[in-house]
């Protein structure tokens, strides 16, 4: 229990024993004096841990989906197949006079042959040796490159090589495209600048915030620290743990995004140390047994909302989970003790420069820093219900799309205009239909051979509605098993093609086995993308059920009430609904004139965890402060403007630094990416300045001493956990 002014005031106080000081102030002080000791480890282990990354990573992905009926289609045709091959590649040509000329032939013939001759490929299929491979009007055609990898294990550069064979043969009215997995890679482009970008913004904030650009860029030092270093255990780790090759992209993401706000929360509380005259070693170790364990219990609800994620129990995206709870776990371990070596260096200067600006600030007869967001907060607290009801309104209006919000895959259709993956696919369309670009796979195991239910099934699949073609069945080394392409109507992402998917797991095969006997397995790419949206979308109660319920429990912990813990719950809630919202207009629907799609399958998810984490930064550190100023006026609407006044500059900071951050990741070449940094962009906007500075006020003006009620039988259950020290 931390000693109060009430404390001090009473009778007897001066003759009680000092409190010993607690792990966070004993690790500021160890790290303010042993400055240099600290910074050296830091940079030995950032050193040391890319020396054992110089191996190169081994990123790959694992979207199996046990228990689903595309995985169980899958495993069937694997396990009939003698032979094992990778993924293929379409090479897609289209001349308006017509692919049947002889000279086209020849030439197209030469461009084959030399493709066939490239590394990572093991056949080449031409568009000549199947009358079906040529559009009904002649004009467009494929070829199959069948390789000897999976798209994801690809190098780049055979792609390159291949797209260059290709091109060769253009010219003269024809036009020659690469088309499948593997293509779309070429598509993606380099990241990276846009994310730079972003860190330039931060530290134009940062400079704005705090004036000097040297005590602007510890924050972005410490982050980088971070997020270097775990980059580099990841590397490692990837070559024994499944880690998909998008996890780096978002471990900077989140990590720049946190590791930059808590050194920025635990320095703002050094620079106000300093201003009231502590020296730059009491500030640290105030800064640090103050913001520093608030930043540590925000960090705590992120790691548990991220491991929440492992309960979904989804291939690759464990290995992501794991990954960024990682990063944010190294982030906190360096704002704890690489900041407070950096403060024990520049320490003096910072001293002598934000005492003479508050100096200055006081003789010019300036308003105390501060003021105007207590009078902000005086404004809410004068109308709270009406605050809190235009706010509600307006991000429950924001978050009403999201009961639209259609989960699954983005395909070559949704690659940038003039990649030579989005030609081949429109091409395809084109030529075949909307819906050869997606073909479903219904896999035939008969008990006598595949061939009659195989031909039994595929006269009903050519009479079923939604269906353009059906073809096959195409045998494979076991007899009894066999293969029906279904091409519908419709385009992989047109949600007709998920009613179709529907249709005939439900209604069409099953009346075709009850005839035949044979089994029927849908499967394919779009099928898997069906499977697993499903399967994201039935374990979301629990997995939300989990992380809710452990960040009640832990904010329970910290600030002794029931109401506090559920009303943060909620909002936070609220944030991410906008969040998704915001990213069902744009990417759903297509608003802004973005390229119109489903959403990726595990987006939610991941957000949900994310949003939450750090949606808890801001209540923490908030509220905390409001619990300080409630210890010290017992005046609830005191302590809320207090609260407010304390934290709001800092808040809004914080919240802006973010949302450069996770809004640079637009800039991505990556869809996925794109949609993440603006959902987080958004998700934080919302919650730094509507819920953090209007509802958080207006509710705690509500509450009143109701905030701070705890039921007896908790008070002597729960462990008290002290956040600040009064």
């Amino acid at each position: 229990m931390s000693l109060t002014e009430k404390d001090l005031d009473s009778p007897g106080a001066g003759a009680r024993a000092p409190v010993r000081p607690g792990v966070f102030a004993r690790t500021a002080r160890f790290a303010h004096r042993r400055r240099w000791l600290a910074l050296t480890l830091w940079v030995v282990v950032l050193f040391g841990v890319w020396a054992a990354a110089s191996g190169g990573d081994d990123y790959r992905e694992n979207y199996t989906l046990p228990g689903t009926e595309s995985q169980a289609a899958a495993d069937l045709l694997d396990h009939s197949s003698r032979t094992r091959t990778g993924d293929s590649l379409q090479v897609v040509l289209h001349d308006k006079d017509g692919l049947r000329d002889r000279a086209v032939q020849e030439r197209v013939g030469t461009m084959l042959a030399e493709v066939a001759k490239l590394p990572k490929v093991t056949q080449v299929r031409s568009l000549y040796e199947d009358k079906s491979a040529i559009s009904p009007d002649g004009t467009i055609g494929y070829a199959t490159v069948v390789l000897d990898v999976t798209s994801a294990n690809m190098p780049r550069e055979d792609t390159e090589r291949i797209l260059d064979v290709v091109k060769k043969v253009e010219g003269q009215g024809l036009q020659a495209e690469l088309g499948g997995g593997a293509a779309r890679k070429l598509a993606a482009g380099e990241g990276g600048w846009g994310e730079m970008l972003g860190l330039v913004f931060a530290l134009v904030i940062l400079v704005f915030m705090f004036g000097t650009l040297i005590a602007a860029g510890l924050p972005v030092i410490t982050a980088l620290f971070a997020v270097g270093a775990t980059l580099a255990v990841i590397v490692v780790a990837s070559h024994v743990v499944t880690i998909a090759d998008y996890t780096p992209y978002v471990m900077m993401l989140v990590g720049l995004g946190v590791g930059i706000d808590y050194a920025l929360l635990i320095f703002a509380r050094f620079r106000s140390e300093l201003v009231r005259g502590s020296t730059p070693e009491e500030a640290t170790v105030k800064a640090l047994d103050s913001a520093g364990r608030t930043a540590f219990f925000a960090g705590s609800t992120v790691i548990l909302a991220l491991l929440g994620l492992v309960a979904l129990g989804l291939g690759s995206l464990q290995g992501m989970a794991l990954s960024v709870a990682l990063t944010v776990l190294v982030t906190l371990l360096a704002s704890l003790t690489l900041l407070p070596a950096l403060l024990g260096i520049f320490g003096q200067r910072f001293a002598r420069q934000f005492t003479a600006r508050a100096a200055k600030r006081a003789a010019g007869n300036r308003p105390a820093e501060g003021s105007g967001w207590r009078s902000f907060a005086g404004w809410v607290q004068r109308r709270p219900l009406a605050v809190l009801l235009v706010a509600v309104v307006a991000l429950g209006a924001l978050a009403f799309p999201a009961l639209s919000l259609r989960l699954g895959f983005t395909d070559a259709g949704n690659d940038k205009a003039g990649s030579t993956s989005r030609k081949a696919y429109d091409l395809l369309s084109e030529g075949f239909g909307p819906g050869f670009n997606g073909p479903l796979y219904v896999v035939v195991e008969g008990k006598d051979g595949a061939a009659r239910p195989g031909a039994a099934v595929t006269a009903v699949l050519n009479d079923t509605e939604g269906v353009a073609a059906a073809a096959g069945p195409i045998p494979t080394d076991d007899a009894n098993v066999a293969t029906v392409m279904a091409f519908p109507k419709t385009s992989p992402q047109d949600e007709g093609t998920s009613k179709l998917v529907d249709r005939l797991r439900d209604d069409v095969l099953p009346k075709v086995a009850e005839e035949t006997g044979a089994r029927y397995l849908v499967g394919g790419a779009t099928a898997a993308s069906e499977d697993y949206s499903a399967k994201v979308a039935a374990r979301m109660p629990v997995f939300m059920a989990i992380v809710v319920g452990l960040s009640l429990l832990l904010l329970m912990l910290v600030f002794r009430s029931v109401l506090i813990p559920l009303k943060a719950a909620l909002l936070n809630l609220l944030s991410i609904g906008s969040a998704l919202g915001a990213i069902t207009l744009v990417f759903q629907h297509g608003m802004f004139g973005i390229e119109p799609g489903p959403i990726e399958a595990y987006l939610p998810v991941v957000i949900f965890a994310i949003v939450f984490g750090l949606s808890m930064d801001y209540e923490i550190f908030l509220v905390s402060r409001i619990q300080e100023e409630w210890h010290r006026a017992k005046d609830p609407a005191v302590a809320v403007r207090e609260g407010v006044g304390h934290t709001g500059s800092v808040i809004i900071a914080a919240g802006a630094i973010m949302v450069v951050v996770f809004g640079s990741f637009m800039l991505s070449p990556e869809r996925m990416l794109q949609q993440m940094g603006f959902g987080m962009a958004v998700a934080i906007f919302v919650d730094a300045l509507v819920i953090r500075c209007l509802i958080v006020p207006a509710v705690m003006q509500l509450l009143g001493r109701r905030a701070w009620w705890l039921p007896a039988p908790l008070v002597k259950v729960l462990p008290k956990v002290e956040l600040e020290k009064h």
